[in-house]
Parts: structure tokens; sequence; C-alpha cells
């Protein structure tokens, strides 16, 4: 079977793109953003990439054309598989029918977390045996690899809210049907397909409603948008998760940057995690990871063990230079609180040490505006804050500058190296935040800045 996937570069559908090439298909796909590192990891695997959408990608006959979520009526080749009568789907549909199917589904839900708690959750598996399938946003670093079909009966999956496909405008998880769900948070994020909060609590709650009642819900006890979506009906057993509260599962810090704590269950210790990660954001994901990977036989003492060897994820406060004294990080930030706890995270394992933090808005929630009162608190802890003015912004961010006097508005990326060369000093801390390519200023510091 040769299967055509339309959007084949994004991290999703390259995913599925991975996974059906492991699966034994034929494999091909096209994009109009064609490179590294996903158009390699792709090509290693022998799988065939076109450049740009045409009709004429589709002269190889595919049986099957898998559409992704960012392609849309007028793309060329979506109106070439209409005319033709192709057989066409969307991936998560794929992943339902073609691997999910008599699969113990263990998905990470939520507005932020999603990768790293999935990458952590794979690993502790992983790390226990069970050879699990995955499907991550992110590449684990543990694997190397952001997909595989597994070897076993359990599939993780990061459960992602965003619509299906321009014909399947229901959120991707709904085509899961888990049995281990993790509930992470639940914030308005993805303006350009929600109106408002409401329209994203109704999403989550079609998710809940397809949990088994023999299966598990692992939800924060302190989001009250989770348990005001909870309340709407739910079906299956919840088990909470705090921190230094009484609940379920409960995280007591042993460090107050997170990069230590004990982990209790039925108010009995199970163990201390000792990572390489900080932040309290990562100890309900860690937290989380352990309480979900109990569900299907896996000893909270094991599961610690596991989380001592993770290696967390790639672009998530991943450490890519240090240049004479100075540590410079990437990270995913894209929402005001991922980027709040980012940097909380950060002065808690830093403490007075200068820290620049670098953004670009690069979600279309972001790029709307819709966060922006929320955005300038979110980087207060930061003691200089440069952000990129680019020209699909819809709002002026000089808007930002009436809260505070550390944030400074530059419209290159040039300006933006310039800037950090006069920075670089010993125990500086450089903190890129973007969920996009950032017009390649990743590639410039690093030269640059030597």
């Amino acid at each position: 079977m040769h299967i055509h996937i339309l959007g084949i570069c994004g991290t999703f559908m390259g995913g599925v793109a991975l996974i059906a090439r492991e699966l034994g298909y034929t494999v091909s796909g096209s994009d109009q953003n064609v490179y590294p590192p996903m158009s390699t990891q792709l090509t290693e695997q022998g799988i065939h990439l076109m450049h740009g959408y045409k009709a004429e990608n589709l002269t190889i006959n595919p049986d099957l054309v898998v559409i992704g979520n960012a392609i849309s009526r007028g793309n060329p080749e979506v109106e070439a598989v209409l005319n033709l009568g192709l057989k066409y789907t969307s991936g998560p549909q794929w992943l339902s029918e073609y691997v999910l199917q008599d699969k113990w589904v263990l998905a990470v839900a939520g507005t932020h977390g999603k990768t790293t708690t999935s990458s952590m959750l794979a690993w502790i598996l992983e790390y226990q045996g069970f050879k699990p399938g995955f499907l991550i946003g992110g590449i684990p670093m543990n694997f190397g690899l952001s997909a595989r079909a597994g070897e076993t009966d359990f599939f993780v999956i990061e459960a992602d809210e965003y619509d299906s496909a321009f014909f399947d405008k229901r959120s991707k998880f709904v085509h899961y049907r888990p049995r281990t769900v993790i509930l992470n948070n639940l914030e308005f994020d993805h303006a350009d397909i929600f109106d408002d909060l409401s329209a994203i609590k109704r999403q989550f709650h079609h998710l809940v409603r397809t949990i088994p009642a023999q299966g598990l819900i692992i939800a924060p006890q302190a989001d009250a948008n989770v348990q005001d979506m909870l309340t709407m009906g739910c079906w299956t057993p919840v088990q909470e998760t705090a921190i230094g509260q009484q609940a379920d599962w409960q995280a007591a810090l042993v460090k107050e940057d997170g990069s230590q704590f004990e982990v209790l269950f039925a108010n009995e210790k199970h163990g201390q995690v000792e990572w390489g990660l900080t932040g309290l954001h990562n100890v309900h994901n860690g937290l989380a990871a352990i309480a979900a990977a109990r569900h299907i036989g896996v000893l909270p003492v094991d599961a610690i063990a596991a989380l001592a060897q993770f290696k967390n994820v790639k672009r998530r406060m991943e450490v890519i230079a240090k240049i004479r004294g100075t540590t410079i990080y990437d990270d995913f930030a894209h929402h005001p609180t991922a980027i709040k706890m980012t940097l909380e995270g950060l002065r808690q394992h830093v403490g007075s040490e200068k820290i620049i933090a670098v953004l670009e808005l690069r979600s279309n929630t972001m790029r709307m505006g819709v966060h922006r009162n929320e955005l300038a608190s979110a980087l207060r802890l930061a003691d200089r804050v440069l952000i990129y003015q680019s020209e699909n912004l819809a709002w002026d961010l000089s808007e930002l500058q009436v809260y505070t006097d550390k944030i400074q508005i530059c419209m290159s990326i040039g300006e933006i190296v310039t800037k950090l060369q006069q920075e670089v000093a010993a125990q500086s801390h450089f903190l890129i935040m973007s969920n996009g390519s950032f017009g390649g200023i990743y590639q410039r510091i690093k030269s640059e800045l030597k």
C-alpha cells in the first residue's frame, strides 16, 4: 500500500510517516518547508519527499492520501486529490484505523507539557522493557526519533486539541480512544480555531467521553479549568496530582528548583526523583508520568529510576552552546504560562545570575495578540527581554513596554544578535524561546558570538 502525506515535514505528520514506513507501507509526501531535522529523519527511512504542493505530485497514484491539518482548500495538491477522487483521510484518523486498534493507548493532553510528559512516559515504559510505540511532538533525546510503531500492545501519544483536518474540525485526540490519560492543564490557546475557553473545554470533554470506565484519568488537583471540565461528566476513575498538597499523588520538593523531589502515592513514600530537569512544571510532568506508568503495572520505584536517566526533549531547555561563560538555551515556549514556568525554573536554578530572554511570537494565538496582557508579567523574572517584531504580527509589540523597561523590541534577527554580543559574560544565561525556526537565529548566535 502506498501512502502519500500532505504536510509531511510537520512534527505530527512526520511521525505518521515514520510509523507507516516501519509498518511496511510505501511512503511519500510533500511539504512547502522541506528542511532538517525532519527531512533528514524521513529520507534516512527511505521516504520520498517532494518540495511544494503540486497536482503532478499525485502522478505516483497513491492508494491513500493523508492530509495534514495545516493544509486547506485551495491548495493545488488538495484540489487535485478531490478532482481525481482519490481516497483521503486525516493523520489522526489514519492512526486510529491502522495503528491504535487493539492497543493500550496512553495519551497526554493539555495546553502545556504534552511533549515532555509523553517523552517521560515513553521512556519509563522503555526502561522497564515494554518497548512501546509512540508519537511525540518533538524528539526525545533518549530515543533520537519522534515516533515508532513499537513491539508491544502499549502506545504513548501526545494528544493534541488542535483540529484534525480541513474536512474534520474535531480535535485530534478524539480519534485515539485512550485507556490511560494525563490531563496536564487547560488554558485558552489556538485562538485561530477556538472562540473561547469554553470551546476548548468542550473538546477536552469529548476526549473524556471516550475513556472507558476501566481506564484512568490523571489530573492536577490545582487546575480549576481541568476540574471544571470534569464536572461536565466523567465516567472514569480520576487520580489527582499535587505539589506539597494532599492528593492521590504528591510531590514533596527536596530542592526548590525541582531537581529533586519525593514521590508519594496514597500518603506512602515511594522514592525520590533526582534528575537534570528544573521547574515545578517538570515536577508536575514527572509525577503524572509515574502515575500513568503505574496504571499498566510499572512500580513507582522503577519509574523513579527511569526518570533519573531521562534526557529531556530537544528544544525543551536544551543547552545549545556555552560561549565565554554564557549558557545559551533553546526552548519551545509558545504561551505566557509556558514562558513564565520556564523562567521560574531557570531562575530557581541559577539564582541571581543574569538571564536574558529572547522571544519570537510564532504561534497563531501569540501572533494575534490574544495574550498580550499576560506576556509582560510572564517575562518579569528575566533581567532583560528582547522580542522580535516580525512582519506577520497583528499587533505592535511596543505596547508591552508600558509594563516594564526591561523589554526591548527588535526589528531584525541581526539586531538581536548584536545586542546579545554585548551581553556575553561569565555566569549569564540567554534563553531563546520560539516554537518555530526563529529565522535561523540559533546558528547565527553560535557562530557570531564566538
